[in-house]
């Protein structure tokens, strides 16, 4: 059975140091449990007998987090839905994003262990590791499942939430021109092109869709809000509940039109628990 490409056996036996269970191990190095047995003794790395036996590794979490509707809630499932990944071998999943302010700020709002999956050449962006069979099970009652990308539907969120959401979404997949005067969702799902393509019609936007087709072949929906008006609109209704201390590009390009927004941006910038999510 071979290892994965990439996979080192430092990688490895960093794995193992982080408290994973050879079960959690197999999916992601390649090699069986024997193997990996192997590889510790050769370095002369110290086994523990309850790792070893394949129960999972234990992390901080708050399982309870996607039970009950927050703003923190909505929108880190907002970011979920365009950057999370569930794993379907193992009770965990994940979060990739080029920044790891966003992940740390996951981290936090989730109460979860700031655990990194390993670099490898076939995953260069940092990823967030979340091992729950409870928070897994949790988001595919929101019908949040494995292999999302090209089916997900919009999710059943209360109004009040919509904002926060729609912030995690524009956050994760979404694109602002430096102008300020367009933005788009891109997605796999015609499904949730549509919901958001609702939500922006309820709030009184000019929206469309476009479709294009991947080089793999398989279609991808745009969903957009254009004018500079609406795109100001757009950040004061989602920008309404600050989650954590940063200030992503993205809101500054759709704020840069107002006077008053762009001197309250300056002002929070000045302090010094704000920090600026570079692109994500």
């Amino acid at each position: 059975m071979p290892r994965n490409p990439g996979i080192t056996d430092e990688m490895i036996i960093k794995l193992y140091k982080e408290g994973i269970s050879y079960k959690e191990m197999l999916p992601i190095v390649g090699l069986s449990d024997r193997a990996i047995r192997n590889v510790l003794y050769k370095h002369g790395v110290k086994m523990n007998r309850e790792q070893s036996s394949g129960q999972p590794r234990k992390h901080k979490v708050n399982e309870d987090f996607f039970k009950i509707w927050t703003q923190e809630m909505a929108w880190v499932l907002g970011l979920f839905v365009t950057d999370g990944t569930i794993n379907k071998q193992i009770h965990s999943i994940s979060f990739t994003q080029k920044d790891e302010k966003i992940l740390r700020l996951v981290a936090t709002c989730m109460e979860a262990d700031y655990v990194l999956a390993p670099a490898a050449p076939t995953r260069l962006t940092p990823t967030l590791i979340i091992n729950s069979k409870e928070i897994k099970q949790d988001l595919q009652k929101l019908d949040i499942t494995p292999n999302k990308s090209l089916v997900v539907p919009f999710p059943d969120v209360p109004d009040e939430f919509l904002p926060s959401f729609i912030r995690g979404v524009i956050d994760g997949d979404g694109w602002v021109d430096h102008e300020g005067y367009t933005m788009n969702i891109t997605t796999g799902s015609q499904l949730f092109a549509e919901g958001l393509l609702f939500v922006f019609e309820s709030w009184g936007f000019y929206s469309e869709i476009t479709k294009g087709i991947t080089k793999a072949g398989n279609p991808f929906y745009r969903t957009w809000v254009k004018g500079k008006e609406h795109l100001l609109k757009l950040a004061e209704i989602i920008y309404k509940y600050e989650i954590g201390k940063y200030i992503s590009y993205k809101r500054l390009n759709m704020s840069q039109h107002s006077k008053e927004q762009m001197l309250f941006l300056e002002h929070l910038l000045n302090d010094k628990g704000y920090e600026i999510l570079n692109k994500l």
